[in-house]
């Protein structure tokens, strides 16, 4: 079995390339692979799997446990800690486990992870993964009678590495995979495998052959700290900004510590900036900066990140990507993404981590920001929009979306950089052409919501044989209670397109270059506190993150930061018109389509040739199908 494990995390050793290691049980039938990518205690004593001291639990962990220190000295003062072998925040784990079990210790912890433990005692397997799913974690059963097995993985890669893996295409997951641009947690492409959901211990029990008889907890979840930040609000705006800061230069500091090179991403936006800013101001050297820059006008953020980077004396680095670099990567991202996955910023985020992967082993990001202080458009421009049109009949309301629609979208573009100041939109013709569609379906707020969170509508669902799945955008208990739009919205982004599009995008860009990257935003204490601050602390005067700017203006001129929201893209729908067409073309071939049977051939290739034509940008719904079947063709 070790050596079966030990090929299954071959397939990931982008991850870990620095050791490998595996462990069996012939009696239990549990094996543990582990690929290491050395950052806390390079020495031996780090090695995994890991044993914990007491003997009775064995672990692979993947991640960061950043309070680990605090944790160890915890146990010291109970006189619970054993014999340290060596200082990994593997190990400190492993003694609270023994301490005080798995769910009370990770209660305490702070970090990012996914781990598989082994319990010797119980004889059961336990799978975790961190609150906000940083790190991914799939499971699920495979195989047939006697030879059928649970497994388990960072990515898909180890399981379909385990032999006679059959899993077929899971056609309603695909589905939903149309709606969203990727695959929403607890689902995967493959039936009968799973996402953990974050912030969950899944336990399964030796002998057991059944999906019925593993058993999930949540240690944590985010509705309970919406409402516990509810009924302990912030009113003083000077205490809350000053709160703010200690708590994030908290999480910075402790997340900035690596026995390796580290370094952080640099937009030059509010995020980015403010997780440098706190960076610079704790470290006595220049903390190092990457940014790329495109050559394409209005995708080109690398000035206003330079820019802030000499405000703030980093050693910043800038990588210059032509189209055709960009465009070198597109055969590798089936490969690198592991499932479908169709947020084309993941070209960007690919080459911002090999840049950044060339000086460090480690870095900081901004992610996470918008979905805890408010910093997506639709957040004010949804509610705004929808009380101009609510009092409209239905009929009417249809008609006004038409209406937006006969407007070109480069007219748009052009109405949107005349808006005045930080009220400017970018690719305000996309954004509005996308608005007037959901306008023809939507029936409250909460609908116009969801409705631009999904890309292919129902009835338009290219993915054949698709059925019905639940989501959590169908659960109205997880934002019951919250009376504001805007939280509600903030609330699914954070359980949603955050795990499931923002960080899958980062960890898998990120890993594929063997580089580690965190998250200060999403440590559970500022989260928490983010929950504290009342709406208007957040949003105000059609801005979003208001108590966040408070912080960095603090550290960074606010002219230096002041701008309209441009995101992280790459000009796709131009380039499969233009360099990318002939690689398009074959796979959207219409025979290809009928002959695999996965999709309906009649809507795509009708918006196929209506984005060729110019007269209508579906770049996104193109790119939903382009990146399905390179992912079909790759794992053929």
């Amino acid at each position: 079995m070790e050596a079966l494990v030990t090929r299954m995390a071959l397939a990931i050793q982008h991850r870990g390339p620095d050791d490998a290691g595996a462990w069996a049980d012939s009696d239990s039938g549990i094996a543990l692979g582990h690929r290491r990518l050395s950052i806390i205690d390079l020495s031996s004593a780090g090695h995994q799997p890991m044993h914990s001291a007491s003997g009775r639990f064995v672990i692979a962990f993947n991640g960061e446990i950043y309070n680990h220190n605090t944790l160890r000295s915890e146990l010291q003062q109970n006189g619970l800690s054993p014999e340290w072998r060596g200082h990994s925040d593997t190990e400190t784990l492993l003694a609270g486990f023994d301490a005080w079990g798995v769910k009370a210790t990770l209660q305490r912890a702070a970090g990012m992870f996914a781990f598989a433990l082994w319990d010797k005692v119980e004889m059961r397997l336990v799978l975790a993964r961190d609150r906000f799913g940083e790190k991914p974690l799939y499971y699920g059963w495979t195989g047939r009678g006697e030879g059928r097995a649970f497994v388990f993985g960072s990515e898909l890669k180890t399981l379909r590495a385990y032999p006679g893996f059959d899993n077929p295409v899971n056609r309603s997951a695909l589905g939903l995979y149309f709606q969203f641009c990727t695959i929403p947690a607890p689902y995967s492409i493959y039936e009968d495998i799973h996402k953990l959901l974050p912030g969950t211990i899944l336990t399964v029990s030796a002998g057991e052959r059944a999906d019925s008889e593993a058993v999930t907890e949540p240690y944590w979840t985010l509705t309970d700290a919406v409402q516990k930040g509810f009924a302990d609000q912030l009113h003083d705006e000077g205490e809350a900004v000053a709160m703010l800061d200690a708590t994030l230069r908290e999480a910075v500091k402790i997340q900035a510590v690596a026995d390796v090179p580290l370094g952080a991403f640099l937009s030059g936006g509010v995020d980015s900036s403010t997780v440098v800013a706190l960076m610079q101001a704790q470290s006595r050297r220049p903390v190092q900066t990457f940014t790329i820059g495109f050559e394409e006008a209005g995708f080109d953020e690398s000035p206003h990140a330079l820019a802030v980077a000499r405000h703030l004396g980093t050693d910043h680095h800038e990588l210059r990507v032509s189209s055709g670099d960009a465009r070198s990567a597109i055969p590798l991202l089936p490969r690198l993404y592991d499932e479908p996955f169709a947020d084309s910023s993941q070209i960007p985020t690919y080459f911002v981590c090999k840049a950044a992967r060339q000086k460090v082993t480690v870095s900081l990001s901004g992610d996470g920001g918008d979905e805890l202080f408010g910093g997506y458009n639709r957040y004010f421009w949804g509610k705004r929009i929808w009380n101009r049109i609510d009092w409209l009949p239905p009929v009417l309301r249809r008609a006004v979306g038409q209406g937006i629609q006969s407007v070109s979208p480069e007219a748009w573009d052009k109405l949107g950089g005349m808006l005045p100041g930080s009220r400017s939109i970018a690719r305000l013709g996309d954004k509005a052409h996308k608005l007037a569609t959901r306008m023809q379906t939507v029936n409250s707020l909460d609908d116009l919501y969801r409705s631009l969170v999904t890309e292919w509508p129902t009835d338009l669902n290219p993915a054949k044989g698709a059925g019905t799945l639940a989501t959590q955008l169908d659960n109205a208990a997880l934002v019951a209670g919250l009376s504001e739009p805007e939280e509600r919205m903030m609330l699914w982004d954070t359980l949603t397109y955050l795990p499931d599009d923002i960080l899958t995008k980062v960890d898998r860009a990120a890993m594929g270059v063997s580089l580690e990257t965190r998250v200060p935003f999403l440590d559970h204490r500022v989260a928490e506190l983010a929950w504290r601050l009342p709406l208007n602390m957040k949003i105000r005067g059609g801005e979003g993150k208001w108590a966040l700017r408070q912080v960095l203006y603090s550290y960074v001129p606010r002219e230096l930061i002041e701008r309209p929201k441009a995101g992280f893209g790459i000009p796709v729908g131009q380039w499969i018109r233009g360099p990318l067409r002939e690689w398009a073309e074959a796979l959207l071939d219409e025979r290809r389509l009928k002959e695999e049977g996965y999709l309906n051939a009649l809507p795509i290739r009708t918006i196929w040739q209506q984005h060729l034509s110019g007269r209508h940008d579906w770049t996104v719904r193109l790119w939903t199908v382009l990146m399905f079947q390179a992912w079909l063709e790759e794992t053929r």
